[in-house]
């Protein structure tokens, strides 16, 4: 991985097929079949909500449509495409979540709700993600 500019973070995601996963388990599909990627770059966005992928890599995970939503951003409001769920896998952590869809050129963006559900954050001083020192850096859930 190169060493991300200043004041950047990415990190390494393995991204899942959610549905292919469930799959699998009722031994409908192997190991193999199973749509998955792995992005070495995906950048940590604090500023963003989601989890957002690319249109190509939406289609090479097989995602369906399942809604859309107001969106704002740098070029004002908007309207987003918002795709069934995936497994993301960061640090050997994982959730569940759905994926918003962004433009090609825009990269994976990593926002507050994936950062919150893996129990991660973002160190400054080392421009890493890291397990949350409030938490021992363990991934721990909060119920209160």
């Amino acid at each position: 991985m190169e060493t991300p500019s200043i004041g950047r973070v990415v990190t390494e995601a393995l991204l899942e097929n959610l549905e292919d996963l469930w799959a699998q388990d009722r031994g409908l599909l192997s190991p193999d079949q199973v749509r998955r990627l792995t992005v070495a770059d995906a950048l940590v966005d604090t500023g963003a909500t989601l989890l957002s992928l690319p249109s190509r890599l939406i289609a090479q995970l097989g995602l369906r449509k399942t809604g859309a939503k107001r969106v704002a951003s740098s070029l004002g409001l908007a309207e987003s495409s918002i795709y069934q769920a995936v497994r993301l896998t960061i640090q050997g952590r994982s959730c569940t979540m759905d994926v918003m869809e962004v433009p090609d050129t825009v990269p994976v963006l990593i926002g507050q709700l994936p950062l919150e559900h893996l129990d991660l954050v973002v160190d400054l001083r080392n421009r890493t993600l890291i397990g949350n020192p409030a938490h021992g850096g363990k991934h721990i859930y909060e119920l209160y």
